[in-house]
């Protein structure tokens, strides 16, 4: 294994080699990340799309898209929103960046962000769209956005965002204070942008902010104080309301996003995501492969004197605190010697101290806590054999994942491609977990179409919700529609009123410009925890 230290900062991130995905830590961000209080775990969620596809990217734009973007310019993107990159794994289809509030993807043709906590992800989008003009090509919209005649951006082709009503309201910062403050915000940049509040306002909802494809920046406001009234927002707590729409799937692939936002986390599964849980999982892990090395030392040297030694963990503590903003890399085309599961110790080991980096990594802990717990295998290597997990283990608590799919190519494909074995595509899935019990929370979110996985959505959203035993959960499925494809999502939805150990509160279906979305909200069946703690209630 090679490690390139101090990649210089000018250095664009060029596309893996191969399409095995390629890993970048970030290590001073890492230093001083300290989760000790309590965490609004819900997160804000903006995807913009700059072309409908990876191969439908205009004239003039660079070959790779919004790939082409150095790290530094995200980074300084990610400075207004308030987190930083822990690191990042990079493939042919889409680099996956791990940050210190939740995750980001970035595509050829468009950027998902999704953070939480108290940052500020909507002030990072004037940015963006600058960074997609001056970096990758994009075409532009001259002119200003919010009063700045100086500027320029591209102008998207799409734009969604959406989040759950917030936990702690009053603690968020900038235009995420009210969803009504949101949708001004999104108002002053997008002409005839839609807005929906989907669930009950005196239960769990969602929230969503939606612009129709080929859609326009809003001209500059003249008079300073001449404010705009903010689009209505849309209310939707009834059930199946679903129009009859016909749009073609992308690349051959349903275009589709899954989303399961998880509160009121079982106590004891919660654990799992605790430091000193993960700590004695992984020391016990070392310790079963020292054993084992061990007797198979003794069945071929013959017996060996008993050693008294004292298996602590010996070295540095995972730090604590919040994240630097001097940024150096290392860069590796695999994990820095991180074992995805037990494995015969090496001699070196079988002296029974532990690998360095598994005490100073949280990177290395989020492996093991992705192994253990079974997030692992949710997209499993045997199907999967390129997919990689980079996780991140929070100080004294707290998780992040970020999963890298590639999805292998059908014979069918192979034989178009004149038995090509390049995956035929790339996803992702993403989990974050804030397991203190006052605030508890899981997110899962994963873009890997059903029927490429060969798993229906129920199957998913089953496995996912053994792993963390929500209290309550809501699901929402985002499908670019499809011919045929209202039909067979009646026949999957069956398979989702009957998820094990639940029941399903609410179904609510919207037809919204292409898009199909399907939300549902569950309680668990012996669940006793009382109303939801709705934190926001208004807007």
């Amino acid at each position: 294994m090679s490690i390139n230290i101090g990649i210089p900062k000018e250095q664009v991130l060029s596309p893996s080699l191969s399409s095995t995905p390629q890993l970048t830590i970030n290590r001073e961000a890492t230093i001083d990340l300290d989760s000790s209080n309590a965490f609004e775990g819900p997160e804000k969620l903006l995807e913009v799309w700059f072309a409908p596809s990876p191969e439908a990217l205009p004239f003039g734009t660079q070959a790779d898209g919004l790939k082409s973007v150095s790290t530094e310019a995200w980074k300084e993107m990610l400075d207004l929103v308030h987190c930083k990159i822990l690191s990042i794994v990079e493939s042919e289809h889409v680099d996956a960046y791990l940050l210190s509030e939740s995750s980001m993807f970035v595509f050829p043709h468009k950027l998902v962000l999704k953070t939480c906590g108290t940052t500020t992800l909507l002030w990072g989008l004037h940015r963006m769209l600058e960074i997609a003009l001056t970096y990758a090509g994009f075409p532009h919209h001259p002119g200003s956005l919010v009063k700045d005649a100086s500027s320029s951006a591209a102008a998207p082709y799409r734009v969604f965002y959406s989040r759950k009503n917030f936990l702690y309201p009053d603690q968020q910062k900038g235009p995420h204070r009210s969803w009504g403050d949101e949708v001004r915000f999104l108002d002053r940049l997008f002409l005839n942008g839609s807005a929906y509040m989907i669930g009950k306002m005196n239960g769990d909802h969602w929230y969503l902010y939606i612009t129709g494809p080929n859609m326009q920046l809003t001209p500059p406001q003249t008079p300073d104080n001449e404010e705009t009234p903010a689009t209505e927002t849309q209310f939707s707590n009834s059930p199946d309301r679903f129009v009859e729409t016909s749009v073609t799937g992308y690349n051959g692939e349903v275009d589709e996003t899954l989303e399961i936002l998880m509160t009121d986390l079982d106590e004891q599964n919660a654990k799992q995501f605790y430091l000193d849980h993960a700590s004695a999982v992984a020391g016990g892990r070392f310790m079963e492969n020292a054993r084992n090395a061990r007797n198979d030392a003794i069945s071929n040297l013959g017996t060996i004197p008993e050693q008294k030694e004292d298996f602590a963990l010996p070295g540095p503590k995972i730090p604590v605190g919040c994240c630097s903003s001097n940024v150096s890399e290392l860069k590796s085309s695999e994990h820095s010697k991180i074992h995805s599961g037990p494995s015969p110790a090496t001699p070196e080991e079988s002296g029974l101290t532990f690998p360095e980096e598994l005490t100073t990594e949280g990177h290395a802990l989020g492996t093991v806590v992705s192994e253990a717990c079974g997030l692992s295998g949710i997209y499993p290597k045997e199907k999967y054999p390129d997919a990689r997990i980079d996780a991140y283990l929070f100080t004294p608590c707290g998780f992040s994942a970020n999963g890298v799919i590639p999805v292998p190519a059908t014979d069918e494909a192979k034989e178009k491609a004149g038995a090509s074995t390049d995956p035929l595509s790339t996803h992702y899935f993403t989990v974050h977990v804030t397991p203190e019990s006052q605030c508890s929370y899981a997110s899962f979110e994963t873009n890997v179409p059903a029927r490429t996985c060969g798993r229906t959505a129920a199957e998913i959203v089953q496995q996912v919700v053994r792993i963390f035993r929500p209290g309550r959960f809501s699901v929402t499925l985002f499908e670019a529609n499809n011919v045929g494809r209202n039909k067979k999502a009646k026949k999957g939805g069956k398979a989702m009123e009957c998820i094990q150990g639940y029941r399903r509160v609410d179904r609510i279906v919207h037809d919204l410009d292409g898009y199909d979305l399907i939300f549902r909200y569950y309680e668990r069946d012996d669940w006793k925890g009382g109303a939801p703690r709705l934190g926001e209630i208004s807007f």
